[in-house]
This record gives C-alpha cells, sequence and structure tokens, in this order.
C-alpha cells in the first residue's frame, strides 16, 4: 500500500520521493521515469542553459506530474529561464540558494507550487514568507551543494518551524527505504534524493562516474570549494559542494588559496578533464549516500524499492529484501 501523507496528496504522486534537480544529471528522461513510478521528478535546471532547457523543456510539453529546479541566484541572472520553465506548465518550480521571493508571484500565478530548498530557520522563514508550497530541508550529507547542519538536525527543526502550514521533504545522505521511515519518524512528509538516482539507467551522467558511486564508501565524500574554485565558481558562505575524493582534491585540499591564485590555469585544466571525461580531476558530485549505492538501476526500480521497504518499516512488517524486524509501532505492541 502506498505511503499516503500531506505531500502525496498535495502533488498527487503516489510515493513521498522526489527526485532532485541535479544540473545537468536530472534531465528530461530521469524526470519521466521517477515520476511514471509513482513519485515526483524534478528536471535540473542548473546553472542556467538557455538551450539546453529548452529541449528538455520540450520532451516533458504536456506529462504530468514533474518540476523544474533552478539555482535561484542564476535564475536572477537570467529570468527569462523562468518563462521557459513555465510555458511547460510544471506542477512546480524549485528553487534553491537565494531569495525566492522576486519569483514566487509569477510562479505562484502560473499555478504551480513553490518548492523551496533551505538549510536553516531563517532560510525557511524567508521561503515561507514568499508563499513557499514545499520546504526542502536539506543535511550536511547532501551530494552537490549545501551547508553544515546534519538531516537529522536540520528536518525536526524545520517540520517544527513549518507547524503543519506545508509539508517538509527531507533532503541529504537518504538512499533508501530505511531513510524514507527515519525522515518521516522525524516529521518530514516525504524525501528528495539526487545520489541514489544520479546512479540509475536513466541520469545523464557519464558511465565512469555512476561507476564511480557505486563503488564509493561513505567516507569517500568531502565538502568544500575545490571543485568550483577549479570552475572559477565562488559560491557564498555558507555553501561548499559535496564530491567524490579524486586525485584533484587531494591535490588541492589545504592548498585553496594557491588554487585561487592560479584558477585560470587549473580552470583550463579542469575543463579539459571534464571534455575527456577524466574523473580523476572532473568532480563527480555525490553525497554519502554512495556507501549505500551498490548497483545501478532503472529509476522506477528505485522508486518501488524505497517505497516498499519504507512502508514495510513503517507498518512493522518483517522487511523481506534485508530480514530485519524493527521495533513495534505503537499499537502493534509497542510501549
Amino acid at each position: 500500500m502506498p505511503i499516503a501523507t500531506p505531500l502525496t496528496e498535495l502533488l498527487g504522486i503516489r510515493h513521498p520521493i522526489l527526485s532532485a534537480p541535479m544540473d545537468t544529471i536530472a534531465g528530461s528522461r530521469l524526470t519521466r521515469a521517477v515520476s511514471e513510478a509513482g513519485g515526483f521528478g524534478i528536471l535540473g535546471g542548473g546553472y542556467g542553459d538557455r538551450g539546453r532547457l529548452e529541449t528538455e523543456t520540450a520532451e516533458l510539453k504536456g506529462f504530468a506530474p514533474f518540476g523544474i529546479g533552478f539555482i535561484t541566484w542564476s535564475l536572477a541572472k537570467q529570468p527569462e529561464l523562468l518563462d521557459i520553465a513555465l510555458d511547460a506548465r510544471p506542477q512546480a518550480i524549485m528553487l534553491s540558494f537565494g531569495d525566492p521571493a522576486p519569483f514566487a508571484p509569477r510562479i505562484r500565478a502560473s499555478g504551480a507550487r513553490l518548492i523551496c530548498q533551505v538549510q536553516s530557520e531563517e532560510m525557511a522563514r524567508q521561503a515561507l514568507d514568499a508563499g513557499a508550497a514545499i520546504l526542502i530541508a536539506q543535511g550536511t550529507e547532501a551530494g552537490g551543494h549545501g551547508a553544515s547542519r546534519t538531516t537529522v538536525d536540520i528536518v525536526p527543526a524545520i517540520v517544527d518551524l513549518a507547524a503543519e502550514r506545508v509539508p517538509v521533504v527531507a533532503a541529504g545522505g537518504i538512499a533508501d527505504g530505511r531513510g524514507l521511515a527515519a525522515m518521516m519518524m522525524l516529521g518530514a512528509s516525504g524525501v528528495l534524493i539526487g545520489t541514489r538516482f544520479y546512479a540509475s539507467v536513466e541520469a545523464n551522467g557519464a558511465q565512469e562516474a555512476k561507476e564511480r558511486i557505486r563503488m564509493a564508501n561513505s567516507n569517500d565524500t568531502v565538502r568544500g570549494v575545490v571543485a568550483d574554485w577549479s570552475r572559477s565558481l565562488f559560491w557564498p558562505a555558507p555553501f561548499t559542494a559535496r564530491t567524490l575524493v579524486n586525485d584533484h582534491i587531494r591535490r588541492w585540499t589545504g592548498r585553496e588559496i594557491e588554487l585561487m591564485q592560479r584558477a585560470a590555469e587549473v580552470g583550463v585544466e579542469y575543463a579539459a578533464a571534464k571534455a575527456a571525461g577524466n574523473f580523476e580531476v572532473a568532480a563527480v558530485f555525490a553525497g554519502e549516500a554512495v556507501g549505500l549505492i551498490h548497483d545501478i538501476p532503472p529509476a522506477a526500480e528505485i522508486v518501488e524499492r524505497i517505497a516498499t521497504e519504507a512502508e514495510q518499516l513503517l507498518t512493522g512488517r518483517r522487511n523481506s529484501v534485508r530480514g530485519v524486524l524493527p521495533s513495534p509501532l505503537v499499537g502493534e505492541g509497542g510501549a
């Protein structure tokens, strides 16, 4: 039986599972696959490649449900991208990292839900004031950009602040049904998952990048500035990027000042490595959940696994996958 929450009711989906808008990795193919499996796929708007956005949204016109996600301050530099996105008639627009207020009225007027990703109570208040319909509480375990508070800390804090006004979705370090069940016990209405969907058939990432995720363990990621500064991207505090550790990260960690001084030179090397698919230099943006990922299946299989395992755990039934009997819930023999 599907898990019903305020999130599933609001978005009209079967499972409280959203796929993260991972820059170019979350294309229309992954977005459709997640939504067709009963979750909610979100297309990555990334840093604002207009041609790519037009191509990807053309593949989603007439399809439902889906969302489109943007880095807010990139959208501020190219506000016309919002017009392209809204023309595709998404059910939601997700904004992360920046003030959503300038864009909120247009999003709401279009009939789309405004989803805001936050890393603190202050950001959550700003999002609620802008009319956010859903809050994503992101912990530092997440891949890509984020801040420093852990998922188990930030989720209940944002749940308490939202006070049932809007659904809160957990993000960061979640890759299986245990993560979904745990976040629901903390008050979340669902989860936003990135790295687990990166290692899927439909994700746009290079096969070697997916294999590196599959082979990594949780100690193989690091949060820092090396990957960004190597691309001449200078994010404001408190945001840094979590990536898999590779030779380039090892080389420059602890030498960030020198990296900044040699940014032009390093940038040329980094761009060439990325174009060549050399992931000992180019970054694979991935979260600490890599230690829970051991295969690269279709996205629909991922959605079904997570939903089924979480439902079994939350109802106290024996997990047929792991053979684990969770502690009884209240009303089923619990205290």
